[in-house]
């Protein structure tokens, strides 16, 4: 069961000791304010103030400058460390033995069980065979997409969790939501668009760091070992897809590789985009529509 309130979700997160990171964001997804930018009042690229100013001008004052820790931010995007939740699960017997399943307990055959069972896993193992090696090695997928946490479908407000899904394990648990880790959570009311990446720089942080080796003590051996860990696919829908690979979305952009050549058309009743090829079906003889084009 969820808790009912934020109360009573840090009873239960802060005696575990899981660190929760509260970032402050520039309201334009410019750039968060951790790091070189941390003590800057206004975004460095657009100049937008980092905090919401009162409209009488009573909180600039030089008086209330070491105050500016009370003022509210007007973007915020809460980020919860991977590290600290890998050692926690090794520390575990039970969920040690789980995450070396896909080498220890999947039936090894021609069939396609398991994401190990997939040419893009053995093309991984081939390539950096040190990786393959240890069964306990992490392979994640990335999913996100935008939600209104209101249940109001008449707002347009859009909050995007970032979700983490732990492949080693049996395909049975993969998706549950005990093991499914929320990384980051960008919050609205408008959606980052392609500058998502901007808010997930923490992450990319914390899998460079593990992509080069962290030490972590397996309850199975009662041994510390160097847990490795990397990101193997992403799972979103067309429109995530873009805003994660900072594609355009727009003209009927729609395959990731064909990118302006994608043969589409927009339907005037719907006024959706139908995509169906590559531009090279398309053909000047051809009844076919050109990219663009409106039916």
């Amino acid at each position: 069961m969820l808790p009912d309130t934020v109360y009573e979700a840090k009873q239960i997160v802060c005696p575990v000791g899981l660190k929760i990171e509260k970032i402050h964001a520039c309201w334009n997804n410019c750039v968060l304010f951790r790091g070189e930018n941390e003590d800057l009042d206004n975004c460095p690229e657009c100049g937008m103030s980092r905090y919401k100013r009162r409209k009488d001008g009573g909180d600039d004052g030089e008086d209330n400058i070491n105050e500016r820790k009370k003022w509210t931010p007007r973007k915020v995007a809460w980020y919860f460390p991977l590290v600290s939740r890998l050692q926690r699960m090794f520390a575990n017997k039970k969920e040690a033995k789980l995450l070396r399943w896909h080498e220890e307990g999947r039936n090894k055959d021609t069939m396609l069980r398991h994401p190990a069972d997939c040419a893009q896993w053995r093309h991984f193992d081939n390539t950096y065979g040190w990786f393959g090696d240890d069964p306990r090695n992490i392979r994640f997928a990335l999913s996100t997409d935008g939600m209104n946490p209101y249940g109001n479908m008449s707002t347009s407000h859009s909050t995007w969790p970032v979700l983490l899904s732990i492949m080693n394990l049996p395909p049975w648990l993969c998706n549950k939501r005990k093991y499914i880790m929320l990384s980051t959570l960008v919050s609205g009311p408008k959606q980052p668009s392609d500058r998502i990446d901007v808010f997930l720089q923490p992450l990319v942080e914390d899998l460079q760091l593990l992509w080069e080796g962290v030490e972590v003590r397996d309850a199975v051996v009662n041994k510390h070992f160097t847990l490795h860990a990397m990101l193997m696919t992403t799972i979103s829908d067309n429109p995530a897809h873009h805003n994660l690979s900072g594609q355009s979305k727009r003209k009927g952009q729609g395959c990731s590789h064909c990118l302006s050549e994608t043969c589409s058309l927009r339907l005037k009743n719907s006024n959706k985009i139908c995509i169906y090829g590559p531009q090279t079906m398309a053909s000047e003889e051809s009844p076919i529509p050109k990219h663009g084009q409106t039916v």
